[in-house]
């Protein structure tokens, strides 16, 4: 068995090291004079978003001798957001909305560290480490408490694509209750988890309607009421579902005439649209913002999802909303070693998205943007396509989609999702 002071040339020409994180910068350099390069420069993935898988995909198809990089995400699979709402639907199972990133790494030649960041000090490119109650899992393999876990990372260059969160502290503000009472949307592959959990339960007590109530009425909360109904009807628990819009107009992210065609079929299905807002969350449902209270067994809270508190220390330049202002090469306005893509980024001016960057869609750029700049090469622009087909979810093999003003519906519009989706995940795996 090798020392974990043995570097392992392997494929890659990298350090290799099992349980630890490698920083001793002496040893690099000396490493990198024998393989004729000035030194190893070093690559830290913070979080395992769209945006960084791609880029995983382009490091496993070229691997660097004189790169070394770092994935930090705590989940050692990716569920897919796009194919959630179908898994919950009953639309296919929940492996096939998933991507393994164990497997992901290994082929990208990357060590991947299980922990969540606590913490980012731009200005020395240090990240600090939460690893919570479990133990951590570096290069796929479980730590002991005998192998020493950084508790900070430090990197020559640094790429953000952790995705929006719903944190206590936040929640506690933004929605009391919620964190203690609600199922919430983000992390997706916990809500996946717990979700399971509630159907198993109501199963186990036939005869019993479930009552849902669903907060948040943008695209995410209105596709949650459609793959909740259909998915319940599916496994044969009568339920009843309720959508609080919480301030948000009814699928207020889409066009009117998407907008039309939700409010119909949310009539159709016998969701129950409550256009109050909510105050609280407690063990046996909502308090609404006109004094009543809205009876329910389980909340799903589908809105309220913020870039991650740190960020806002970070010492990076940032919007109102608190995500990462990039240019247009994916790059930090203020800290040019700093790369960012998916919920937590965002372009500066007018036309900005609220839900920031779309990470399926910059992944291409990040990549290669990320490679280049360790390159000193030239950086490729990212122009998103703002003209692109979109789609809506309403579960049982139907789906609306929209281009610019125009919008259809209907079983080939979801076989058209459903087909993308797989395809898109296919070429991930």
């Amino acid at each position: 068995m090798k020392s974990s002071k043995e570097p392992d040339f392997g494929a890659t020409g990298q350090f290799e090291l099992t349980g630890v994180y490698h920083s001793d910068r002496k040893a690099d350099a000396t490493f990198a004079t024998t393989l004729g390069m000035e030194r190893i420069k070093s690559l830290l993935l913070l979080g395992a978003g769209e945006a960084h898988l791609q880029v995983l995909m382009q490091l496993a198809r070229h691997r660097r001798a004189d790169l070394d990089v770092t994935l930090v995400t705590p989940w050692s699979y990716k569920t897919s957001a796009a194919m959630a709402a179908g898994y919950v639907a009953g639309e296919h199972p929940l492996a096939a909305c998933q991507i393994d990133l164990e497997r992901l790494v290994k082929e990208a030649g990357v060590r991947w560290i299980s922990a969540r960041c606590s913490g980012l000090d731009a200005n020395t490119s240090s990240v600090m480490l939460d690893y919570g109650a479990s133990g951590a899992t570096v290069t796929g393999q479980r730590t002991s408490s005998m192998v020493g876990r950084p508790a900070v990372l430090t990197c020559d260059y640094l790429s953000i694509d952790t995705g929006t969160v719903m944190e206590r502290r936040q929640l506690d503000g933004f929605l009391p209750g919620a964190a203690d009472h609600a199922l919430l949307y983000k992390p997706t592959e916990q809500f996946i988890n717990r979700w399971t959990q509630t159907v198993n339960q109501a199963r186990s007590r036939p005869g019993t309607s479930l009552s849902v109530c669903v907060i948040g009425a943008d695209t995410v909360g209105v596709e949650l009421c459609f793959a909740i109904g259909h998915g319940l009807k599916k496994a044969g628990i009568a339920h009843q579902i309720h959508l609080v819009t919480h301030g948000q107009a009814l699928a207020e992210d889409q066009t009117t005439g998407v907008r039309k065609r939700v409010a119909a079929l949310l009539k159709k299905h016998g969701v129950a649209v409550v256009p109050q807002r909510c105050l609280r969350v407690q063990a046996q449902g909502v308090e609404l913002d006109n004094g009543t209270t809205l009876a329910a067994h389980t909340v799903v809270l589908a809105t309220g999802d913020q870039p991650p508190d740190w960020l806002a220390h970070s010492g990076l330049a940032m919007d109102r909303g608190g995500r990462v202002e990039v240019n247009t090469h994916l790059q930090s306005t203020s800290h040019p070693r700093v790369f960012a893509a998916g919920g937590v980024a965002t372009r500066p001016g007018p036309a900005s998205s609220k839900s920031g960057i779309n990470g399926q869609a910059a992944g291409p750029d990040l990549a290669l943007n990320l490679l280049a700049t360790l390159s000193d090469q030239p950086l490729n622009n990212h122009n998103p396509n703002a003209a692109g087909v979109s789609f809506l979810n309403c579960g049982g093999g139907h789906a609306i989609a929209s281009w610019g003003p125009l919008s259809a519906e209907g079983h080939w519009v979801w076989r058209l999702k459903q087909r993308q989706d797989h395809h898109h995940l296919a070429s991930l795996r």
